[in-house]
């Protein structure tokens, strides 16, 4: 090796070079910004109020840089003079952090070919040194370090690693907000210091999100915060909790990420402190006393569309963000987004599922002058979505009230038509004032030929109706009660005396199976009487069998006296489970003499 080759390599360990061919010395001037790297978009401002460092010295522009190399021009007492994109990518220095510091200080103290990345861990390759022809006749150095193979294949199978553990850790649920923390939590400590996942409001109302962010409105839409994570207790970084709209500025990278699609990295935040924080006093005081200093903006998109953004910032880790951070923190934020999009469209075939039934329960109940009557209907949670429960009260000749409660096998929007389609059959056989056993048979023939209707018509979808349901015929004249179920859960009856009692009935086989075989009981009851019908989703729980879960709703009703709004409370209060996976219907019925309704 040369004098000068050791004069660039500034040390005697032993340290491994191989020569190369002389590359001719740079242009006399320049373009300062060749050797930077720019991913960041244009600032809105003219002018920063932070002065900018010294620019590095580009290589030679014939020297061409392979992927994934870093190179460095050294002087003659073998400071660093020009520092390559490559180098700052490899590396995690900034220019202003090199330039004229000893190349000696990047090379590793243990005689291997090592070069000593900015957050401490050392890679390993070959160090190529190539005198550079300098115009002015001072000797320079092109210093060139190729990593090992081996070390990139690692680096490679750790972000793969990553990568796979995010895919189980991240969109668990169908929950929106559920799987914003998720990709909050994950991030944080692993690649951020603290990250915030705010989504547009439509999202979580199920509506259509941005195609893109447009101009033409003159606003910004509605963020919600959906995530946030911070390795300080207390997130001190964050204005805003979870569920909160987040104020974006119209003219900041926020905005620039949501109209181009694209991310946004600024490895050194407070070079921006002058200009579009300048409308924002609230996070520049928020910046600078927790200290970020190195942010990422990454846009969620799926299928075209934006759902919303991600921020990723580190306070505590120096460490400035690079291109291979950005790079993964869009690879997963690209698999919440998948996450995030089943999870916006589940919520928008939720809520239109929801609204649906909700249309067609009935929506005012009258037991007339002989029953005083009380409903509540309980959705299931998000990820088990809207079932087909029923209920109605149906004015009979004679001053009789029929009472029905009913469940649609299955859920979603298919669940709440069939039950639509089967409450208007049900009515219409009770307005013939039919028995309940005959009013059963026939509606179970009349689900059979619908669905027969069904599968005759062309493109249709044919899905068999099954449906569970209890109908209850009151007598006031006699105070007698004829029950008639259909695989249903028998009724709860409670005297007046506050005695709860579980009606045993036959419990029949379901509607649409097309058996057509069922019974009836009567019972006698006294004026002052509660009658409790309900579907299953409110006693039956996975822990325990359904019969527990009678006997505790028995016991929350077994107050008679008190209003049946309040009965209602109880009964639903009793329920063990606070993300119930089905939907859940009662129905309270007084009985009382005629005329005190």
């Amino acid at each position: 090796m040369s004098t000068d080759e050791g004069a660039a390599r500034g040390r005697g360990d032993g340290t491994r070079v191989t020569p190369a061919a002389t590359v001719p010395a740079e242009p006399e001037s320049p373009d300062p910004e060749s050797a930077r790297e720019s991913t960041a978009p244009e600032s809105t401002d003219a002018e920063s109020t932070e002065s900018e460092p010294a620019e590095s010295e580009p290589v030679a522009p014939e020297w061409a840089e392979p992927e994934g190399t870093a190179a460095a021009v050294v002087d003659a007492d073998g400071t660093i003079a020009g520092w390559t994109q490559g180098a700052q990518r490899l590396l995690g220095y900034e220019p202003e952090e090199v330039l004229g510091r000893p190349f000696a200080d990047l090379l590793a103290p243990t005689g291997a070919p090592q070069l000593c990345h900015r957050r401490g861990h050392r890679l390993e390759g070959e160090l190529r040194i190539s005198r550079l022809a300098a115009r002015d006749g001072a000797p320079r150095w092109l210093a060139a370090f190729d990593p090992h193979p081996d070390a990139r294949r690692r680096l490679a199978s750790e972000r793969l690693a990553l990568l796979s553990e995010a895919s189980t850790r991240i969109g668990t649920t169908l929950d929106v907000m559920q799987t914003g923390q998720e990709l909050a939590d994950f991030a944080v400590p692993r690649l951020a210091d603290y990250v915030t996942v705010d989504l547009v409001d439509s999202v979580f109302l199920g509506e259509e999100p941005l195609a893109r962010l447009g101009r033409d409105a003159g606003r910004v839409p509605v963020f919600r915060r959906a995530g946030v994570a911070s390795i300080h207790e207390g997130i001190p970084e964050s204005l805003w909790d979870r569920g909160e709209p987040v104020f974006v500025p119209p003219a900041s990278p926020f905005t620039t990420v949501l109209t181009t699609g694209r991310s946004f990295l600024e490895p050194m935040l407070r070079r921006s402190l002058g200009t579009w924080l300048r409308c924002d006093p609230q996070r520049t005081r928020v910046i600078r006393t927790t200290d970020m200093h190195t942010v990422m903006m990454v846009p969620i998109k799926a299928r075209g569309v934006v759902l919303g953004i991600a921020v990723f910032v580190r306070t505590d880790n120096p460490a400035p963000f690079e291109q291979d951070d950005l790079v993964l923190a869009e690879e997963l934020v690209d698999r919440a987004a998948l996450s995030l999009d089943n999870a916006h469209r589940y919520t928008r075939e939720h809520i239109a599922a929801l609204a649906l039934q909700r249309n067609l329960l009935p929506p005012r109940l009258s037991g007339g002058p002989a029953l005083e009557v009380s409903s509540r209907y309980l959705p299931a949670d998000l990820d088990h979505g809207v079932g087909g429960d029923w209920y109605d009260v149906i004015a009979l000749p004679g001053d009789r009230v029929a009472l029905v409660v009913g469940d649609v096998v299955g859920h979603g929007i298919q669940a709440a038509a069939a039950m639509g389609r089967l409450r208007t059959a049900l009515r219409t056989l009770a307005d013939q004032d039919l028995p309940p056993v005959e009013l059963l048979t026939r509606l179970d023939r009349t689900v059979g030929r619908l669905t027969q209707e069904d599968a005759d018509t062309p493109g249709a979808t044919v899905s068999g109706v099954g449906a569970t349901c209890l109908y209850i015929v009151y007598d006031p004249a006699g105070r007698l009660v004829d029950i008639a179920g259909a695989g249903h859960p028998p009724p709860v009856v409670v005297s007046p005396a506050g005695r709860a009692t579980v009606t045993e009935i036959p419990s029949g086989v379901p509607i649409g199976l097309g058996l057509g075989h069922f019974e009836s009981v009567r019972i006698a009851i006294p004026d002052g009487s509660l009658i409790a019908l309900y579907t299953d989703g409110l006693v039956e729980f996975p822990t325990e069998d359904i019969e527990s879960g009678i006997c505790r709703l028995a016991a929350a009703l077994a107050h008679p006296a008190l209003p049946l709004e309040e009965l209602c409370d109880r009964a639903v209060a009793a329920r063990r489970t606070p993300s119930p996976s089905d939907d859940a219907t009662l129905l309270l019925a007084r009985t009382g003499p005629t005329g005190t309704h």
